[in-house]
């Protein structure tokens, strides 16, 4: 059977069932989700990593509502990472992470804080001890320290004891906070938390990414004024590279059409921006250079910019054009999700030591410059639910209807 968003239904299930199985000795001993190394085994030289501790959270939350034995309990292990040592209980909220030696960063990261939220939402849906009391900490913490009204965005980043503020302000933890903002509206009934959503993707669609041809600046000032050469000597940055991001045009695009699904008076400019969004995308990332893959970033007239090709890139492609073909009908979206899908096949499935090889380089072979190892599950398994799921609700309060 194919989904009529294009994927055959039996594949996406059973590359879900496949990444979840890789995941599933994340448990660090001492608390939260350790970073899995290229075989899906611990690595305890790296830090334990509270944004890589929540998606565990939420995907086995997910894995649960499937119907998968055993991941109920592995979203419990990740929780009580959250609760446990990578909650701050001197200053509030949570740390960004713990290394191997017990040191913990001079931070508080927005972007950490986004997933927070997002798992505990899910945890919520899921029924796990303690989960609502953590979302109503996060969205307590989030609320007072990160969101700025004047702006109607958030901020990126304090110290740890939330005594000063970084001058810095990046669009990546608010496209993570559109996320987490309707996944806990649909657990809380909070309205309020939907109409936010709307208001950051409103200035990052209209204000920053439409008068830049639809090409989303990532950095800005304190004043949200754009600095379009951020980073231009850290091209390839883990989290604030330099340039326009395409997995970034993908997953804002997606993020409208959910946000849309959300609302019940949806402004009519969702669906076009969304459409714009992915079309600036796959016309500046696609196959531009000689290969099939998208490449990483690409200047501010769509010049390839780092041409590795990123796992989470190719997924967001994939969910955004899954999302489309659902709310659009057109057939154009399935063609180009069941053409990603077999690049994924082909390249990025790794049938030796399981999950998705995180980087390619632009010959599409297995490279570790930005990502080492395989510690993040959470954009491809979004990637074999997406095409499968109603847009709204947020995945886990969907998979329960």
């Amino acid at each position: 059977m194919t989904a009529a968003t294009g994927v055959p239904v039996e594949a996406l299930e059973s590359e879900c069932h496949r990444l979840l199985d890789f995941g599933r000795h994340f448990p660090h001993p001492l608390g939260g989700a350790a970073w899995l190394d290229a075989t899906g085994r611990p690595d305890m030289s790296r830090p334990v990593y509270t944004w890589i501790t929540a998606r565990m959270v939420h995907v086995y939350a997910l894995g649960h509502l499937l119907g998968r034995a055993g991941d109920r309990d592995l979203a419990g292990q990740a929780l009580a990472g959250l609760t446990g040592r990578l909650a701050d209980r001197s200053s509030g909220g949570w740390v960004t992470c713990v290394d191997a030696a017990g040191e913990i960063p001079d931070e508080k990261a927005c972007y950490t804080h986004a997933f927070v939220v997002l798992a505990a939402s899910s945890a919520a849906v899921v029924g796990l001890p303690g989960a609502r009391d953590v979302l109503t900490e996060a969205l307590d913490v989030w609320d007072r320290r990160f969101f700025d009204a004047e702006a109607a965005m958030y901020v990126d980043s304090w110290n740890r004891s939330f005594t000063q503020l970084s001058d810095y302000r990046g669009v990546n933890a608010n496209m993570h906070g559109v996320e987490a903002l309707m996944a806990a509206a649909d657990v809380t009934g909070d309205q309020v938390l939907r109409e936010r959503a709307l208001g950051v993707a409103r200035r990052v669609a209209l204000e920053f990414a439409e008068p830049h041809s639809w090409r989303i600046p990532e950095h800005f000032t304190p004043r949200w004024e754009p600095q379009l050469e951020h980073n231009r000597d850290r091209r390839d940055d883990q989290f604030q590279p330099y340039g326009a991001t395409i997995g970034h045009g993908l997953e804002w695009s997606r993020l409208l059409l959910h946000l849309e699904a959300s609302l019940a008076d949806p402004p009519d400019w969702l669906l076009p921006a969304a459409e714009a969004l992915f079309d600036r995308a796959v016309v500046d990332g696609w196959a531009v250079d000689g290969a099939d893959g998208f490449v990483y970033t690409t200047d501010w007239d769509g010049t390839p910019v780092v041409r590795d090709r990123l796992h989470w890139v190719l997924a967001e492609a994939i969910a955004a054009a899954t999302a489309l073909r659902t709310r659009t009908g057109d057939d154009r979206y399935a063609e180009l999700a069941t053409i990603w899908w077999a690049y994924a096949e082909r390249y990025l499935f790794d049938r030796t030591n399981g999950s998705w090889h995180h980087q390619l380089d632009a010959s599409n072979q297995p490279t570790d410059t930005v990502w080492p190892g395989k510690p993040d599950l959470y954009h491809a398994v979004q990637a074999t639910l997406i095409p499968r799921l109603p847009l709204a609700p947020s995945m886990a309060t969907a998979l329960t209807l």
